[in-house]
């Protein structure tokens, strides 16, 4: 099975084209289709020559995710189905600015974006679960979740490519791909701030990150390459529900990331009600790894808590919750449940949240109460995904 061109760094595209015998700036001019102008299509790749064009097809695929269905909520929140080439859909979500969103500024736009064709794990509240795991996406399938937004925005808004023609690479004014190739034009573009949609990424869309470790990290530094997205490292996020081992082996990564943990509940009792992950990885190991990756990062992190009417939103979450927030100096973000059809959870009153956001703070602990986004397009993660099935009549098994 061929490999897709998105799924290789630089230094790998470098080598190719070494042992191919072509000449180093010719891999600058492909990533610069790739991650500049978004190119589908290898024929659009001018100045390529045609044979190069015709071998890097025969040897590599360059998918694209295809949109199947564009939902807009009343408050801007986006949410994106995407049809993978063997047929799956995956989502993403597309968040406005907001400034209590991971400590974000007002003017980063998110992209929430999946790394599985639904979810082993089976939150108990969670739609991506609920038809079982099918396979974890290709490093290329995480990448393009960015690449697809930024092409439908080029589309929808006229913007134009983050820069000119690819084939003027460093003071070439004669528009001849080989002229003006010295020095720094050997080196592959340079992401310019400021030209594209998404500035901010969060990894907690369908499926759990961290089962699909070595596809996610590569993509995230394909994402955070000043050739390709050129993202922030800093302004990315990656959320786990808890898979102790993969916290530990992220925090001897050099790459200086975000992380959430999706607790949602303080107790055992409860998080195991709500989480299975927790029978394998009961509170104990997790905050163990947790405090792991504060002690190698001196990284805040940030417990995601989902407010779920009569389930986790007592008294008796609020001590242990803030216990653990403060042992950690982490901080806690506050999420009123976004109710998923078939599920029998529901999000508690607005006086409910309030409480017991203000229970948390009393407590000396740093917490946002999320302000809704998108719940009247199904915006909780795989929502979108199992309507869209069933309206095709595709069964409730895997």
């Amino acid at each position: 099975m061929k490999s897709d061109i998105k799924s290789l760094t630089l230094d790998q595209i470098e080598e190719t084209f070494r042992v191919w015998g072509q000449p180093a700036y010719r891999a600058a001019q492909l990533v610069g289709w790739l991650y500049r102008q978004l190119a589908c299509d290898w024929g659009l790749m001018t100045n390529l020559p045609r044979a190069l064009r015709d071998r890097l097809a025969n040897e590599y695929t360059l998918n694209c995710l295809e949109l199947v269905t564009l939902k807009e909520a009343a408050d801007g929140t986006r949410k994106f189905l995407w049809r993978l080439h063997d047929g799956n859909m995956i989502e993403s979500v597309l968040i406005p600015a907001n400034p209590a969103l991971y400590g974000g500024g007002s003017d980063r736009t998110t992209l929430c974006v999946s790394t599985q064709v639904g979810c082993a794990y089976r939150c108990a509240f969670c739609a991506s679960g609920l038809r079982g795991w099918k396979r974890d996406l290709a490093t290329e399938e995480i990448v393009e979740q960015v690449l697809a937004v930024e092409r439908w925005y080029r589309a929808t808004c006229k913007t134009p490519a983050s820069a000119g023609p690819v084939s003027r690479i460093a003071g070439d004014e004669t528009g001849d791909p080989e002229a003006g190739l010295a020095g720094d034009a050997l080196s592959a573009p340079k992401f310019q701030q400021g030209t594209r949609l998404v500035d901010n990424i969060v990894v907690m869309g369908m499926g759990e990150p961290l089962a699909n470790y070595e596809n996610l990290l590569k993509a995230l530094h394909i994402l955070n390459a000043p050739w390709a997205t050129g993202i922030g490292a800093r302004r990315i996020t990656i959320s786990t529900a808890g898979l102790a081992p993969q916290i530990r082996r992220l925090a001897d990564e050099k790459f200086q990331v975000r992380l959430a943990i999706s607790l949602h509940a303080a107790t055992d009792e409860v998080r195991s009600k709500l989480m299975p992950v927790n029978r394998k990885y009961p509170l104990r190991d997790l905050m163990s790894a947790c405090k792991y990756y504060v002690d190698r990062k001196g990284k805040m992190i940030t417990f995601e808590y989902l407010l779920i009417e009569g389930v986790n939103d007592g008294p008796d979450q609020v001590k242990p919750l803030a216990m653990f927030a403060r042992r950690l100096g982490a901080k806690i973000n506050l999420i009123p449940y976004n109710p998923v059809e078939g599920l029998q959870w529901r999000r508690p009153s607005a006086t409910a949240q309030r409480a017991f956001h203000r229970a948390l703070k009393s407590l000396g602990v740093t917490a946002t109460l999320r302000q809704e986004k998108g719940s009247d397009i199904d915006a909780a993660c795989g929502q979108l995904r199992l309507r869209t099935e069933a309206q095709q009549g595709s069964p409730l098994t895997d």
